[in-house]
């Protein structure tokens, strides 16, 4: 069925992503919104959803889009130079509700994008049932489904080419919606879940890749990259240990029992910080020199913007590119939906200077040259 590329939707999870740089990996479940707001979280979704409009107006200006009302979608595009249509107005309850009822106004478009993570695209592709078209622009914690575009400017960049030159893009019919349950995800267990199927464009350089569930990793090798690392700590450095079971490699070598799923920082050879947020962090680094250490997220490749945003664009580029340690196994390296990198620090201008090539340790003695791409 082709997609009327004219008749775009859109609905925005506004308080999508409000729980990340707070450490709170999501805002799912009674009373996480308050917490997160609580914690000087600052919501950021419609700003990401901005950008991707802000490049579809630049490339294909005129271009109507039917949007939910107020911060739901219509309010992101006000300036936009596009055909903007809002829905009308209905009583708004801050839950997944809004997303439910606002997307199934917009059961008529061709192509319905969303701004927020994968509870989001759940909701999203629940409300309009099997077989129609969305798009994710990514702006939760948890983006592990196969609907997201890399970034807001990929979303716009494929929003363009859908309005202007429709016969270009293809469609993947079978796009994986995965989630995760958070409150595991908050006591540091990984549970992710198969929900269902959507149809997305199908773009390898603009899509994201599903992301596999948890597989062994290498621990070896990671060990031996861990202790490696170790020995070479600056004294003084403050390293900030980004989640998962290679980076935990490092504060296992110390001693310590990693957050895993949070955000740890070491100086000295020894824990300053666990699961830490955004503000934490930029406090304990004061003036000291920063380093991060990262992981890589399975398939899809991200480094930065991925389940890590308590480390701030600030603290990245105080670190800059020669301050980025990435950490992974060969095994996970060469199972990556396209042979590169990804970073989406939410600020496009920080993620262009991080792009190039870096070295990946993949155990003692062992590194791999990866490209590195602004997402």
């Amino acid at each position: 069925m082709p997609v009327e590329a004219q008749t775009f939707g859109l609905v925005v999870n506004p308080i999508a992503g409000l729980g990340g740089t707070v450490g709170l990996k999501g805002t799912d479940g009674p009373g996480t919104v308050a917490e997160a707001l609580d914690r000087g979280a600052v919501p950021r979704a419609g700003v990401r959803v901005r950008r991707a409009f802000a490049r579809l107006a630049e490339r294909a200006p005129g271009t109507p889009v039917r949007a939910a009302p107020g911060q739901l979608g219509a309010d992101w595009l006000e300036g936009l130079d596009l055909n903007v249509q809002a829905l009308p107005p209905f009583e708004v309850s801050g839950t997944a509700r809004d997303t439910r009822v606002a997307t199934q106004a917009l059961t008529g478009c061709g192509l319905v994008v969303f701004g927020g993570g994968d509870g989001t695209a759940r909701d999203v592709t629940d409300s309009l049932g099997p077989g129609r078209a969305v798009l994710g622009i990514p702006c939760g914690v948890k983006m592990h489904s196969g609907a997201f575009a890399i970034s807001p400017e990929t979303a716009g960049a494929l929003l363009s080419e859908l309005a202007t030159s429709p016969d270009r893009i293809g469609w993947d019919e079978d796009a994986e919606i995965m989630d995760v349950d958070e409150a595991a995800l908050r006591s540091g267990r990984l549970a992710p879940r198969l929900f269902g199927h959507a149809r997305v464009p199908s773009s390898r350089k603009r899509m994201q890749a599903s992301k596999g569930g948890p597989s062994t990793p290498a621990a070896d090798a990671l060990a031996g990259a861990a202790r490696e690392l170790v020995n070479s700590m600056a004294l003084g450095t403050l390293y900030v240990i980004g989640p998962g079971t290679s980076t935990g490699a490092v504060l296992k070598t110390l001693g310590a029992t990693p957050s895993m799923l949070g955000i740890d920082a070491v100086r000295d050879r020894r824990v300053v910080a666990m699961d830490a947020t955004a503000d934490e962090l930029e406090a304990i680094a004061g003036h000291a020199p920063v380093r991060i250490i990262l992981g890589v997220t399975g398939r899809q490749g991200f480094l930065l913007g991925r389940g890590n945003q308590q480390i701030t664009p600030s603290l990245i580029a105080r670190a800059g590119p020669e301050g980025l340690i990435v950490m992974a196994s060969e095994d996970k390296l060469a199972t990556l939906a396209q042979a590169r990198l990804w970073v989406d620090t939410g600020d496009p201008e920080l993620d262009q200077a991080l792009s190039g090539y870096l070295r990946v340790k993949t155990g003692q003695g062992r590194e791999t040259m990866m490209r590195v791409g602004a997402s």
